[in-house]
């Protein structure tokens, strides 16, 4: 939840501490702020317009701390979310205001957001993440390398890309981060992913303090309030069965708009009546993805660890050579190589392998020839299913 106005800021994240159930204030920045234009916010401001966001480099020190007062504390943590691959500004105005807690990564907050060199961004976000350790006592960092591209990305890339991050973190001097997972297309993978997470993190990242944070799809939303509403509700069963510490909740308008405060907070009220009830059991399945998703990621992260002992270098030489390499990201520093697939399960699956460090059995040839229709109906196919089917 972003606003450009502050009184609109103040409203929204007052709205949201006010609920009777634990919640986290959200303060997402605009799109000028994103790529470094300070100035033209508050000249959109200043003729009526509204912001997909809260300028905050624009306002002023004294005018954020105000919008916060009362409200920011031990009880109601906020998080500002910025999406920008150049964040040592905005990690400065978070400090002068007060606030400690952020997201992103040099890899996350790069490829698919921005066209700036991996390299830059790397650069950056090591003396960021410097700066936000050293100037904090509990500077914390959400890896976003869990949700890259929202969609259509295997489990096993989403899982090695945010311990990556956490270990790149942690080399530059921060102690608490947290580690995110995107929603895939099938509950049983899912929940073996967030289990092959927790193990993953625990081996590489066991002298911090970390948690997961599981997001609602981040693909196509549902197309009707029904629809979007049994999605919010399962992945607020997903994330309760798998121990998840934090949760984002998209909203029943994802698919057509903004949300407005209410919407936001129905879609939290949604997700915390589901959250509270019986938890759904797991299956066999989700031992077998457990295995699968956890060595194919242990795979790609020692292959990456291996590289240099410098783990921002370690990753830009990855991406060079193709060891790590995002299906469907057009970003000019990934190879481009991979593909991913949805199987008969309705899993994701990897398709053509590229240069991974897999093993052939990883790989679907028989699936990874994807014509427009194809890759159309896999950006659809959470949406569909959701829209196709009867309420109970």
């Amino acid at each position: 939840m972003g606003f450009g106005s502050l009184a609109a800021m103040r409203a929204g994240l007052a709205r949201v501490a006010h609920l009777d159930f634990p919640v986290i204030g959200t303060i997402t920045l605009d799109s000028y702020t994103r790529v470094g234009d300070y100035r033209t916010p508050l000249e959109r401001l200043a003729v009526g317009e509204e912001l997909n966001g809260y300028p905050l480099v624009s306002h002023s020190v004294e005018d954020t701390k105000k919008v916060l007062n009362g409200l920011y504390g031990p009880t109601f943590p906020v998080q500002a979310r910025h999406g920008t691959a150049l964040p040592l500004r905005v990690f400065q105005r978070l400090v002068e205001v007060g606030l400690d807690a952020t997201e992103g990564g040099p890899v996350s907050y790069c490829l698919p957001y921005s066209r700036l060199p991996l390299r830059d961004a790397v650069e950056a976000w090591s003396e960021s993440t410097r700066f936000l350790a050293g100037e904090t006592e509990f500077g914390h960092i959400e890896s976003f390398g869990g949700c890259m591209l929202g969609q259509l990305c295997p489990p096993s890339l989403l899982v090695a890309l945010a311990v990556l991050e956490g270990c790149f973190f942690r080399q530059h001097g921060l102690r608490y981060m947290s580690l995110s997972y995107a929603q895939g297309t099938l509950a049983e993978q899912d929940r073996g992913a967030l289990r092959a997470l927790r193990t993953l993190a625990a081996a590489y990242l066991g002298d911090v303090t970390w948690h997961v944070v599981f997001y609602t799809y981040m693909g196509l939303f549902p197309r009707t309030a029904d629809g979007a509403t049994r999605l919010i509700r399962d992945s607020a069963r997903l994330a309760m069965a798998t121990g998840c510490e934090r949760m984002i909740v998209k909203t029943v308008s994802e698919a057509w708009q903004i949300p407005s405060v209410a919407e936001n907070v129905a879609a939290l009220r949604i997700a915390a009546e589901e959250a509270a009830g019986p938890l759904d059991p797991a299956s066999p399945a989700e031992a077998e993805y457990f295995t699968e998703v956890h060595d194919e990621a242990r795979i790609l992260i020692d292959a990456v660890l291996d590289l240099d002992a410098d783990v921002g270098q370690a990753l830009l030489k990855a991406f060079a050579t193709g060891l790590l390499d995002v299906p469907f990201c057009l970003h000019t520093d990934n190879l481009g190589a991979t593909t991913c697939v949805i199987d008969e399960q309705g899993a994701l699956r990897w398709g053509s392998l590229g240069r991974l460090p897999l093993p052939a059995t990883a790989g679907r040839d028989d699936l990874a020839r994807l014509g427009s229709d194809q890759l159309y109906g896999m950006l659809d196919h959470v949406a569909n299913s959701y829209d196709s089917r009867l309420v109970p």
